[in-house]
């Protein structure tokens, strides 16, 4: 990997070319957060006093799983401070949003904005990056699910998408909350405890069949819907020693209704550069990202991008390539010999 620049220097160099009223918070998104909330609040009604047919019952769920996957991408949103810019009101605004997905707010600024942000695919450094080969050789638990025969471990990887959110979240808390200040640890191991504490109360509620449709399905539901775009977002790209986000990063592209629905939570690429900006203006800023770097910049259909992520293993081998230790065989990254048109994976053996 060759001629690698920091977000910094591309940032710089659009910069110029964006009005300044771009990086001015829009706090009319919160009316699209609202309206989700609403949602969530109906279906919960509805499931809780009435006794529906469980095909109503699904389909309750299935929405309101949709709406706490949305209101995860704006909580994503209002904690970059492009929303509102007051700090109690984006940290209050932060934890409604993220209440579904059970994230406090301290929690997500913490493990999001300041190390995976920074150290966007830094094998040591990112929280969110996956092993290397190296590091699976060292845990027995992968060493376990890499023995898997290739099929059958993409399959359960799949599965496995609709809890990762829920249990990397937990993974964070006990990962950081030691990193904290000791007067600052009290509001974030709160912060945990109360939207838990709240769906267990739901299920005392409304009676455990019933809490199933409510909160569990609508939660695997909104893991799986946000993990697509997470798992979308990086690990088809190479591990980079410099924080590069035309490198190591990839906006998916989805119908424009998704995108309304989902706040532009697909343009990720041109969030790594401007995560002060509201995505309401990324379509902009990937207009200039691909008039001055066409050749850097990577775009893929998220169906594509989701098809790539079942054909190749989630090891990394020398930063770029993956490898599947089950056959030894090697996979190409974006830049590095996944080719997006040819949908070709495998580069060696």
């Amino acid at each position: 990997m060759k001629d690698l620049h920091s977000f910094g220097w591309y940032a710089a160099r659009i910069t110029p070319h964006l009005s300044k009223n771009l990086f001015k918070p829009v706090p009319a998104r919160l009316w699209g957060g609202f309206a989700y909330l609403l949602v969530v609040v109906a279906g919960f009604m509805g499931i809780g006093y009435f006794d529906l047919h469980i095909v109503f019952n699904i389909l309750i769920a299935g929405i309101i799983g949709a709406s706490f996957a949305a209101m995860g991408f704006l909580g994503h949103e209002i904690l970059h401070g492009t929303v509102v810019k007051t700090a109690w009101l984006r940290n209050f605004l932060g934890a409604v949003a993220f209440w579904p997905l059970s994230t406090g707010p301290r929690l997500w600024r913490k493990w999001h904005n300041m190390n995976h942000h920074v150290n966007t695919q830094h094998e040591e450094k990112d929280p969110d990056a996956w092993p290397n080969l190296e590091k699976l050789v060292q845990n027995s638990f992968l060493r376990v699910i890499y023995r898997m025969p290739f099929g059958l471990r993409a399959f359960f990887g799949f599965v496995s998408l609709s809890i990762q959110f829920t249990m990397h979240g937990l993974k964070m808390f006990f990962e950081y909350i030691k990193d904290f200040n000791p007067r600052n640890r009290p509001a974030v191991l709160l912060q945990t405890i109360l939207p838990w504490s709240s769906w267990i109360g739901l299920l005392f509620w409304i009676g455990p069949v019933k809490w199933l449709f409510a909160f569990f399905i609508p939660l695997l539901i909104a893991n799986f819907i946000v993990m697509s775009y997470i798992s979308t977002n990086h690990r088809l790209n190479p591990l980079t020693p410099v924080n590069d986000p035309l490198a190591n990063s990839l906006t998916v592209t989805v119908p424009k209704w998704v995108d309304v629905l989902h706040f532009n939570f697909s343009y990720h690429t041109e969030h790594h550069l401007f995560p002060s900006m509201s995505p309401k203006h990324y379509p902009l800023v990937k207009q200039h990202i691909k008039k001055m770097w066409p050749e850097r910049y990577h775009e893929m259909k998220m169906s594509k991008a989701m098809k790539a992520l079942w054909n190749t293993p989630r090891v990394y081998f020398k930063d770029n390539e993956l490898i599947d230790p089950y056959k030894e065989a090697r996979f190409g990254t974006l830049g590095n010999g996944l080719d997006k048109e040819k949908k070709t994976y495998k580069k060696s053996v």
